[in-house]
């Protein structure tokens, strides 16, 4: 609930700011600061979590703490490559590839009831899948629409 949150408050934030401050709106620059600042927290759960992102992964997953680092940081960099009309459409795509690889490890998750951030498996299980399941879908759509797209 909180990246939808980041995502949708900074995007209304941004937009009221760019019209108060040019008289315009600016959709492209604040669905992509949006994305940007929502990168940003979910990546922080990276290293505040990694214990609990790690049991996200199947056992048979070799290397999972530096896959959640790296993961984390790959996160921060394309929130901040969305900045950048130039690198927007190559990172939507990356982003778009992203959200889809990490479906499998948010399904796996709610099948063993983790919860990452107490890294117990006392989770909401899955239950939890018909949030977030969704969710990955409208990022998978505000990525497509707002880096690709325009």
């Amino acid at each position: 609930m909180k990246p939808i949150l980041v995502l949708i408050g900074t995007f209304l934030l941004s937009v009221i700011i760019s019209r108060i401050a040019t008289g315009d709106i600016h959709l492209a620059f604040s669905g992509n600061l949006a994305m940007c600042m929502m990168l940003f927290l979910t990546a922080t759960g990276h290293f505040l979590f990694p214990t609990g992102m790690t049991m996200m992964l199947p056992p048979i997953i070799p290397f999972k703490k530096m896959i959640i680092y790296l993961t984390g940081i790959f996160e921060i960099i394309a929130g901040v490559a969305l900045l950048f009309p130039a690198a927007r459409i190559v990172t939507g795509w990356l982003l778009l590839a992203f959200f889809i690889l990490i479906l499998p490890a948010n399904i796996y998750a709610a099948y063993k009831h983790v919860n990452l951030e107490q890294a117990t498996y006392e989770g909401p299980g899955l239950n939890y899948l018909w949030f977030r399941v969704p969710e990955q879908i409208l990022f998978i759509g505000w990525v497509y629409y707002f880096s690709i797209h325009q």
